[in-house]
Order: structure tokens, then sequence, then C-alpha cells
């Protein structure tokens, strides 16, 4: 096998990196929901909500990734979704919405939040994967220049389908192949 080398100016972020062991994300975010799902293929969050439908070769789920409550179940396994656009049909509170998903077939979900959060999937010794949870005004690649690099390792695994946050960023889903993290974090409101 061919290894390629690393470019001598990343060194130091790759070192970093690598040095990491796999922890829990830091305040604010907290841990509400460790499931098993298996044959997971794919998650995707409700438009302007915080429901996560789930898919996998048992059928679908919803969680309430605030909460990590279940909150609807179909074990049905033939179930109308396009793996071509990345669209699954919603169930329970989601149902008659067609939902953005991420997983097995691509896609993705936002790796930004607007107050700086990030995930950034990493495949520095393929096939394992991390993922790292990065923190406001933190750059993967600070180490190497001079920057913030207040890095987090929340996962490593050779078959990971998604990650990434609500579109408020209010919630964090890390996704396998044998099930899924939610995590959550309550943002402060301005009112004006």
């Amino acid at each position: 096998m061919m290894r390629h080398e690393i470019p001598s100016h990343l060194q130091p972020s790759v070192e970093q990196i690598l040095g990491l062991s796999v922890s829990q994300p830091p305040p604010p975010w907290q841990l509400v929901c460790e499931a098993s799902v298996g044959g997971l293929l794919s998650v995707g969050f409700g438009r302007n909500t915080e429901l996560i439908l789930v898919t996998s070769s048992q059928g679908r789920g919803v969680f309430n990734a605030t909460t990590g409550e279940r909150v609807a179940r179909d074990s049905d396994e033939d179930f109308p979704e396009d793996p071509f656009n990345l669209e699954a049909a919603g169930i329970g509170p989601l149902n008659g919405q067609m939902i953005r998903m991420a997983g097995i077939n691509g896609g993705g979900l936002p790796k930004v939040c607007s107050d700086g959060w990030q995930v950034e999937r990493l495949a520095i010794h393929w096939p394992k994967e991390m993922v790292l949870l990065i923190s406001p005004g933190s750059w993967v690649f600070g180490a190497s220049f001079g920057n913030k690099a207040d890095l987090t390792k929340v996962m490593v695994d050779s078959e990971i389908r998604a990650c990434g946050f609500s579109a408020s960023g209010q919630s964090l889903v890390l996704a396998e192949s044998s099930g899924l993290r939610l995590y959550t974090r309550r943002l402060k409101i301005e009112i004006k």
C-alpha cells in the first residue's frame, strides 16, 4: 500500500489531532441519546425543527434531538425514499414531509453553526475516519499556523454515516452504521 506523506507545514496539526483521545463534546454540549440502530442508513433533520428522521434496514424512526426521546417508529423496510435526491418520507410528527438526508448515499448536514461551532470529518488513517468538534474561533489546522486549535475528537469509526448540526445549531448528531448519538445545548436568545 502506498503511503502519502503529510506536508511538513501540516505536521503540527496532524500530530495534535492524532494525539487526541476520543471524548465527549465539551460544555455546553450534553449527550441526550445514544441509540442502537442496526443497519443505520441515513439521518436528516426536519425543516425548522429539532426532530431527526433516522432510516435503517429495519425501517424509520424519529427522535427529538433535544430530549433524546424516540417519538415515532415504523418497522416497514419498504418506505418511500429518493436515494438520488437524498430524501426520505417522514413519519409521526414529520409525516407528509420529504426530509433531506445524509448518510450511506451521500448528502450532508450543516457543518458550521452561526456562533462558530464546527464539525470536521477526517480520514488520516483510512478506512478509519474521525469526527472533530471545533470550538468557536478555532481552526482544524490552527496548530500548523499559530492559530487557535481547540479540538475535541468525538468519534473514530470505519463506518461513519453522517455528522452535523440541526439548522438552529442547538443539536448535533453523530451517526454510524450501528447507531447514533444526539447532543444538545441551550442557546441564548437575544430579545431586542
